[in-house]
């Protein structure tokens, strides 16, 4: 069946359920895990000057990996609570979505496990979820958690 699942993470707590019930499945049937947790780029403002670039730059860098580690940091303690075999791994981009994808595929996983947002009506048709995204466009399985 499946033997390495990626486990995408926001750091929200619908996130941390889903990581939490793929953990658990990744157990049973004896798999390991990769999770992911991306944040977006950094882009200057356009009036600003080399000064404030460079500290606004340098907020973004500490605030991203302030989420990154507080999100990854609760998946290597279920993933160790669990006693599941899990690397953990930041990425930088602005498409989430795609970045799950290249991920999936650089590190041989078989299944995607991820946790649906949820979004309803309007806002679900205009701005679609990362989970749509990951659903139309990956090759691989993936595993859809309310």
């Amino acid at each position: 069946m499946y033997k390495h699942i990626l486990l995408p993470t926001d750091g929200s707590a619908l996130s941390e359920r889903a990581v939490h019930e793929g953990l658990r499945f990744a157990k049973l049937i004896g798999a390991s895990a990769t999770a992911v947790h991306t944040t977006p780029q950094f882009y200057p403002p356009q009036m600003a000057g080399h000064a404030l670039i460079q500290k606004s730059a340098r907020e973004h860098e500490e605030r991203s990996q302030e989420d990154a580690k507080h999100a990854l940091d609760a998946v290597e303690r279920a993933a160790r609570e669990a006693d599941v075999s899990c690397t953990v791994l930041h990425r930088v981009s602005d498409s989430p979505w795609d970045e799950i994808i290249k991920v999936a595929a650089e590190r041989g996983c078989d299944l995607i496990f991820m946790a649906s947002h949820g979004r309803r009506g309007v806002s679900a048709l205009l701005l679609g979820s990362e989970t749509n995204k990951v659903l139309t466009h990956s090759k691989i399985p993936v595993l859809v958690t309310r």
